[in-house]
């Protein structure tokens, strides 16, 4: 090995024995904040959407298009609606749900398990009938087919309407609207079969109605208002339904948002809607709100049938308290760091940084012992062998050694003093060292030649 690379060796080991106990302590406070903090994320988060076909099975998948890019597996787990959602937070059997606005009354205990990320869209009451139906209930035929359409809920009274399963939320909304209405229970027959086996038994003619309280992106919603023959009911009285039950709003089905070519809705209609929310645990990890209340900003921001562009996500019509990642992310643009760097580089680096300030707070003053350790490990192999050259000395000055054997262990010395490697900046150390071993030989060589018969003691 040559010599220049050997020394640079010596030199890097004898930094890292003096850097080392500290490089250690900094990992270790490092790894112990990390293990504290837990900055990244999961990766597997669970998503209470809804029934299939439905608006929240849609948004679904597209979540779990958007967060796979970052490495998060979204698990959705269908429901029968709103209320099952809500529940399944509950439970904790859910991370992440949509929720519709007034679903349920709100437990005490909401407040410190659940939080908000915004409102994301609203949610139409559809109330879809067939023509013919309404010439069943009494409706009169004989005047043109605009008068026998329904403009009210009042007018569904006797007819065969599904209303969704318990877990959907919607027989909650239908019977307060019945009973603002003033409508008996039985008034209407209703059922609560699912969205699609209802929706086949709406066409065959077994319902004469059906009620889905979902976005317009459902794909049932989409059919039936293309479906020939079906109907939408018109909410005449949608700005008193606000007045009178505050977490509904009242929205219009523009004319022709649905097909324009074939002028679809041929005219305005009048809805009432509630606004549906992303509902979180509140002891779901930070940086999976992040990425979930991020990509509401492009999956909710654009405009819609009934909404136009960055109206949502919103804090509006919020019934639990938003989360603070939320909140930054609908009022403040993208972090810097998440621009250029990927999401979880920037977490980690966003979220360990006062750590990471205070480890360097700590560390900087340790690590002015790291110089004054270095310059002595590396003294210390030319200053070890001044220990041996004084007990030769001393030997030489008592006398209680020959002057061969006392000339052998210098002689040794000296080239165990060749052997030492030291870097050139301590190079003065050890040709001090060899001088000093020069000097004593010459002292011994004089005690000697005085020591013998007719000798001559020498002048220095």
């Amino acid at each position: 090995m040559p010599k220049a690379f050997r020394n640079t060796l010596l030199s890097l080991r004898d930094l890292l024995a003096s850097a080392g106990p500290l490089a250690f302590l900094g990992l270790g406070l490092l790894a112990l904040a990390y293990w504290w903090l837990n900055p990244n994320p999961p990766k597997t988060v669970i998503v209470a959407t809804g029934p299939a076909q439905s608006a929240y099975a849609e948004f679904g998948k597209r979540y779990q298009k958007a967060l796979a890019a970052d490495g998060i597996d979204v698990v959705l787990l269908p429901s029968e609606g709103s209320s099952a959602n809500l529940q399944l937070l509950r439970d904790g059997k859910a991370d992440v749900a949509f929720v519709q606005g007034g679903t349920a009354a709100r437990q005490p205990d909401d407040a410190d398990e659940l939080i908000s990320l915004g409102s994301l869209f609203v949610e139409p009451v559809w109330v879809f009938y067939r023509t013919p139906a309404t010439q069943e209930t009494g409706q009169p035929t004989g005047t043109p087919a605009p008068s026998r359409r329904l403009g009210g809920v009042a007018q569904l009274k006797g007819l065969r309407v599904n209303v969704g399963t318990s877990g959907s939320g919607v027989p909650n909304l239908v019977d307060r609207l019945l009973e603002v209405n003033r409508m008996e229970p039985g008034a209407v027959r209703l059922s609560h079969l699912e969205e699609t086996p209802a929706t086949v038994a709406f066409l065959a003619g077994r319902l004469d109605a059906l009620v889905f309280v979902s976005a317009s992106e459902s794909p049932m919603v989409q059919m039936l208002l293309q479906t020939p023959g079906v109907q939408l009911l018109d909410f005449a009285q949608n700005e008193a339904y606000a007045r009178r039950l505050p977490f509904l709003s009242p929205v219009t089905l523009p004319r022709g948002v649905v097909d324009l070519a074939q002028d679809l809705p041929p005219r305005d209609v009048r809805l009432v809607a509630s606004t549906t929310s992303m509902l979180a645990r509140a002891d779901t990890h930070p940086a999976l709100l992040t990425l979930f209340a991020q990509n509401a900003q492009t999956l909710h921001g654009g405009a819609g049938w009934f909404n136009r562009a960055r109206a949502f996500p919103s804090m509006q019509h919020s019934e639990l308290p938003m989360a603070q990642e939320a909140e930054r992310a609908i009022t403040e643009s993208v972090p810097l760091l998440q621009r250029y760097l990927p999401f979880w580089i920037a977490n980690l680096i966003e979220r360990m940084w006062l750590v990471l300030g205070i480890l360097l707070a700590i560390m900087l003053p340790l690590s002015r012992i790291v110089p004054p350790l270095y310059q002595f490990r590396v003294r210390s192999r030319v200053f070890r062998w001044y220990g041996r050259l004084r007990e030769v000395e001393d030997q030489m000055d008592t006398r209680s050694a020959p002057p061969a054997a006392l000339l052998k262990a210098l002689d040794e010395l000296e080239a165990q003093a060749e052997k030492v490697s030291v870097p050139l900046s301590y190079a003065d150390e050890l040709y001090a060292l060899r001088n000093h071993i020069h000097l004593v030989r010459k002292k011994l060589l004089r005690a000697q030649a005085a020591d013998e018969p007719g000798g001559v003691q020498q002048q220095p």
